[in-house]
C-alpha cells in the first residue's frame, strides 16, 4: 500500500497569505512526479499555527527520488536577484506514515 508524508509547516499568522500563495502558484510541480498519487494543504481552524502539507506516494522510494530531485531543485531556485525569498514558515517537522486500511465512498 501507498505511504503518507506530513509536512508538519509552523506558520505565523502574518505569513499565512504568503504560504498559500507560494503553494498555489506551485500547482503541477509535484503531480507529475513517478508514485505521487494525492496532495492536500491543509489550513489550521483554530487553536494552532501549524499547516499541514499532506502527500501520498507510491513507495518511499517514489518520494525518496521526488525530494532528492525536482523538490530539492525547486528550493533551491533564487527569487528576483538570485535571492531566496524569507521563508513563510518558521519550523517544519517530516511525519511518516503506511497506509495498512483505506476506504472510499460507495
Amino acid at each position: 500500500m501507498s505511504i503518507v508524508k506530513i509536512n508538519v509547516l509552523t506558520v505565523p499568522a502574518e505569513q499565512r497569505e504568503v504560504l498559500e500563495q507560494r503553494f498555489a502558484s506551485r500547482a503541477g510541480a509535484v503531480e507529475g512526479s513517478d508514485g505521487f498519487e494525492w496532495f492536500e494543504l491543509l489550513r489550521p481552524v483554530e487553536g494552532t499555527d501549524q499547516y499541514l502539507v499532506y502527500t501520498r506516494w507510491r513507495s518511499e522510494e517514489d518520494f525518496q527520488n521526488w525530494m532528492n530531485g525536482s523538490m530539492k531543485a525547486a528550493h533551491q531556485g533564487g527569487g528576483e536577484g538570485g535571492e531566496r525569498p524569507k521563508p513563510a514558515a518558521s519550523g517544519s517537522t517530516l511525519w511518516s506514515f503506511e497506509v495498512v486500511q483505506q476506504a472510499s465512498p460507495k
